[in-house]
């Protein structure tokens, strides 16, 4: 290879890597003795539709020798599990070829990982992988060397060529090689007929480099195929039940690319050109499958996957192509570099293409593509008026919060007294009339109405606890963990109601008249899979103010800090439980107490008029006793003990544990290196096991305040994951996060989470939402309804008198009588159409829906933002 022709083409991270071997610029007096190794990191700018140069750097070399890039690709460091881009370089002397393995890291600074002395030069089958390693062939076997050696080994076997190196689920780095055949022991090779023998002359087969393990060609493709295959990409490969499954291309001698699926051909195309020597993969932004086939003639073409394969493009006197999102958009293109002995630029002559929307070319003026001057100003000023507009609402809406924060405590007092009467079976007195034109005055809407249809009494409400029957309920337990009572019902698979309109209320049993018998509570839902393979408990996040204060005589939650509940798109197909969670030293005060455990349950269902209805069950589960004796002797006390590599313990003792923690969620990212520290952490300093019952979630034995703390790793890729902390308290956390921050690289970002993940809490309010319009809209057709049939009556008995003249109707006293009626109709009519009214029982259900709809939604997009 010249000189001049030392030249070589890599795309990473979208940038286009061109390395070029040059020498120094001569100095009088000074002998040239090196050689320069230069890299060009070039990117596409779509303004200009041109590629520019973004940086560049050097690493220089003695020149005693001739020295020549063999191959360059992107590989992965063992030490930090990143992908690099690496060449391999070559140092010609007269008695040995010494070879050099480069990195290239992000500041252009090259790194030497490792070198080789060998009394060969390469020239078959030479692959970088993994490591980084080289691999290559040479008389018919092969040899391999990587970084953690540094020392050229070879594999026990005999092959003619390499067709494809990579990672396979399970077995590290594989090759696949074709190899003389091995014939079955019942077969005599004279006996063979010519077509036997040249099916069974060749065969495919794998090789594993970590493990040295051999892997037969069938789960590949058919034996047929392997005498004819020259190059192989596998697309996608894993694992079911211990069985290997393999999606690849392969290009054939016979100028053919074969699909197979799980060793099945399933398509063939016949390609356009002789002599195909590669074959490489890209994925357009509607997930269309692309084959990019190279030949050794100097051409390329494109084979697209839909319903058969067929070549959708070609292309001549290509020098390289590469696959990468070069243009920023999110999917691959190809980038074509052409051979123009015209032009000595790099990257002059291209093509960029993913055969669909993006199209671009050297050469090429893209004039119509830039926006004018005109329509950017216009767009700016809209944008400008758009943000004044919401900053203007998000100052109303501060000032709206700020007054309903001044009725906060009106509001919760006059709703525990509502809440007391009716654990009481009491019927609420209603506020007087000074206090409801305070409410009106401050923009509240009072939910009794004793004028005119009364709601349904306390008495009538509580008896409708029988609606749910009480095998609903299939245990009652309590812990105490910690300062915390932790009281749990768990529900039977049966029960039916959403979890989201389920909560606890604990009740006690004596009467104290200097205290109220209400018992604040946080009242949380755990559900559990059959197979305890999730785990989930609504988080400990305080409650927004919110936009609409509603109050509501049959919701009995107003004590509770509400929090948020498990998506409704869960399957209820496992044991749930409704848990409640106290303070328990003001409990111990009394020395011996008993609480009454209540069941809320929020009923759905449609009423008469078209408005979905809500009615809150009451079902008793049960009183649960609690003394400082019981405390002292550990009665009620958690128990998780170390099994081996598990830990054991009751289910309920593990939700008292999660239930009284506090959640905090992590996401930790990294740029330089893998998160692999985080679990040697977890399981080394944190001293941690897994729950046996679910083994999401693992317990830290570690002696001191941390012991006891509930941890949650879970990878979304090798840089980035969340962890979810279940701890006492902040000061445990802080320990916590300290001990982590040791261990973790520097770079390292870690970010505090909110509870919800983004994709379900859109999904909550898409659903929210459609709720809300849904209230509206039967809300408002309701009303239309009422008064369309009262105009329809109206008018139905003005059509009689329509049509008489008005003369003859004030001749005689039954015309005047007619005429009064009909000015009458008109009148009442016309008020009517401007002043449309409703009673209070329908307006009490229509502004309680909406209220609750509205509430519902602002929770979640205050989770969201």
């Amino acid at each position: 290879m010249l000189l001049g022709e030392q030249e070589q083409f890599l795309s990473y991270n979208g940038e286009v890597l061109v390395f070029q071997l040059s020498k120094p610029k001569h100095v009088e007096g000074v002998a040239d003795k090196t050689m320069n190794l230069c890299v060009r990191r070039m990117v596409f700018n779509r303004e200009t539709k041109r590629f520019v140069q973004k940086s560049s750097g050097a690493f220089s070399m003695h020149a005693n020798s001739k020295i020549e890039m063999v191959c360059c690709s992107c590989t992965t460091d063992s030490r930090t599990g990143i992908v690099l881009p690496c060449i391999l370089m070559k140092k010609k002397k007269r008695n040995s070829i010494k070879y050099l393995l480069l990195l290239l890291h992000s500041s252009n600074q090259f790194e030497q990982s490792f070198h080789f002395k060998l009394d060969y030069e390469l020239k078959e089958d030479i692959r970088l992988f993994a490591g980084p390693s080289v691999l290559w062939r040479h008389a018919n076997k092969l040899f391999y060397v990587s970084s953690n050696t540094c020392v050229v080994q070879s594999a026990p076997f005999q092959l003619s060529s390499i067709v494809w190196t990579g990672e396979i689920v399970g077995e590290g780095t594989v090759i696949l090689g074709i190899r003389t055949a091995c014939l079955p022991e019942s077969e005599d090779t004279d006996k063979l007929s010519i077509s036997d023998r040249a099916i069974w002359g060749s065969e495919l087969f794998g090789y594993a480099i970590q493990t040295q393990k051999m892997l037969t060609g069938t789960c590949f493709m058919p034996h047929a195929y392997s005498r004819v295959v020259s190059s192989v990409y596998i697309c996608k490969n894993e694992r079911l039940k211990k069985q290997l499954r393999v999606s690849l291309v392969a290009i054939t001698h016979k100028n053919q690319l074969i699909w197979f699926q799980n060793g099945l051909p399933k398509g063939v195309c016949e390609l356009p050109f002789e002599k195909p020597c590669s074959v490489k993969t890209a994925v357009t932004r509607s997930n269309d499958l692309l084959f990019i086939v190279s030949f050794a003639c100097g051409n390329s073409c494109v084979v697209q996957r839909r319903d058969s394969l067929q070549v959708a493009s070609k292309w001549q006197k290509v020098k390289s192509v590469l696959v990468d999102d070069f243009i920023g958009s999110g999917s691959e293109q190809l980038l074509l570099l052409f051979k123009d002995d015209s032009n000595t630029e790099v990257l002059s002559t291209f093509k960029i293409t993913d055969l669909e929307a993006v199209n671009y070319a050297s050469g090429i003026s893209y004039k119509h593509d830039v926006p004018a001057a005109e329509g950017l100003q216009e767009n700016g000023f809209l944008t400008v008026q758009a943000l004044e507009t919401r900053l203007q609402a998000g100052f109303t809406s501060v000032r709206e919060l700020q007054q309903h924060l001044k009725l906060k405590k009106k509001v919760i007092v006059e709703s525990c007294r509502a809440l007391i009467n009716l654990v009481e079976e009491r019927t609420h007195i209603l506020p007087n009339a000074k206090e409801k034109t305070f409410f009106c005055k401050e923009g509240l809407v009072s939910l009794w109405d004793d004028v005119e249809n009364p709601p349904h009494s306390l008495h009538k409400e509580t008896s409708l606890a029988s609606e749910v029957p009480d095998h609903f309920t299939e245990k009652l337990w309590q812990r105490v963990v910690g300062d915390s009572l932790v009281v749990g019902v768990k529900l039977t698979e049966s029960f039916s109601v959403s979890l989201s309109d389920v909560s606890l209320s604990l009740v006690m049993d004596q009467d104290f008249p200097s205290i109220s018998p209400i018992i604040k509570c946080q009242s949380k839902i755990i559900k559990l899979n059959k197979a305890f393979s999730a785990l989930e408990v609504s988080s400990c996040q305080i409650e927004p103010p919110p936009k609409k204060m509603k109050l509501d005589l049959h919701n009995k939650n107003d004590l509770k800090v509400e929090f948020p509940k498990r998506p409704s798109g869960v399957q209820q197909d496992g044991s749930k439980t409704v848990i409640a969670v106290t303070s328990l030293s003001p409990l111990l005060a009394f020395h011996r107490v008993c609480c009454a455990v209540l069941l809320h349950v929020k009923k759905q269902k449609h009423g008469n008029d078209g408005l979905q209805e809500s009615k809150m069950v009451t079902v008793l589960c049960g009183k649960i006793l609690l003394s400082l004796e019981d405390i002292s002797n550990g009665r009620f006390s958690v128990t998780i003990l170390r099994d081996n590599s598990y830990c054991t313990g009751a289910m309920e003792d593990i939700l008292a544990v999660l239930a009284a923690s506090v959640r905090f969620s992590f996401q930790i990212m990294s740029s330089d290196c893998t998160l692999t520290p985080v679990n040697s952490w977890l399981l080394g300093e944190m001293e941690c096991t897994p729950f046996k019952e679910c083994h999401d979630n693992i317990f830290c034995h570690k002696a001191g305040n941390v012991y006891g703390t509930v941890f949650n790793w879970s990878l979304k890729n090798p840089f980035e994951g969340v962890l979810t902390i279940f701890c006492r308290n902040l000061t445990v956390l802080f320990q916590c996060l300290h001990s982590l921050i040791r261990v973790l690289p520097p770079s390292c970002n870690v970010k505090l989470l909110r509870s919800g993940r983004k994709g379900v809490l859109t999904e909550e309010l898409a659903l929210a939402l459609q709720k809300e319009m849904l209230i509206l809209k039967s809300s408002f057709f309701s009303k239309e309804r009422k008064a369309e049939n009262s105009l329809t009556w109206e008018n139905e008995a003005g059509k009689k008198i329509s049509n008489v003249p008005l003369a003859s109707l004030l001749d005689t006293v039954e015309g005047v009588q007619q005429f009064r009626k009909k000015f009458q109709n008109e009148r009442e009519q016309s008020v009517l159409s401007m002043d449309r009214t409703m009673n209070g029982a329908l307006y009490q259900k229509i502004a309680l829906k909406i209220a609750e709809a509205q509430l519902s939604s602002d929770m979640i997009v205050w989770r969201l933002s």
